[in-house]
């Protein structure tokens, strides 16, 4: 049976693989593959942040 390791949460899912992704962004020439990891990166802070501004809506209260 596979076991599920750490993080759970979402936020803490996206955290990881920025971070994953922030380290081998260090260790690429620039060209296209940097490029596209730098991209991934943004893409996972921008999902952080609509993440965040979500759950602090749903957390508010507001209707939909």
């Amino acid at each position: 049976m596979r076991r599920r390791s750490e993080p759970h949460t979402f936020e803490q899912r996206l955290d990881a693989q920025k971070q994953r992704l922030e380290r081998e962004l260090v260790s690429l020439p620039h060209g296209k593959e940097r490029e596209a990891v730098a991209t991934r990166i943004e893409q996972l802070q921008a999902a952080a942040e609509m993440h965040e501004f979500l759950s602090l809506r749903d957390d508010a209260g507001v209707v939909r």
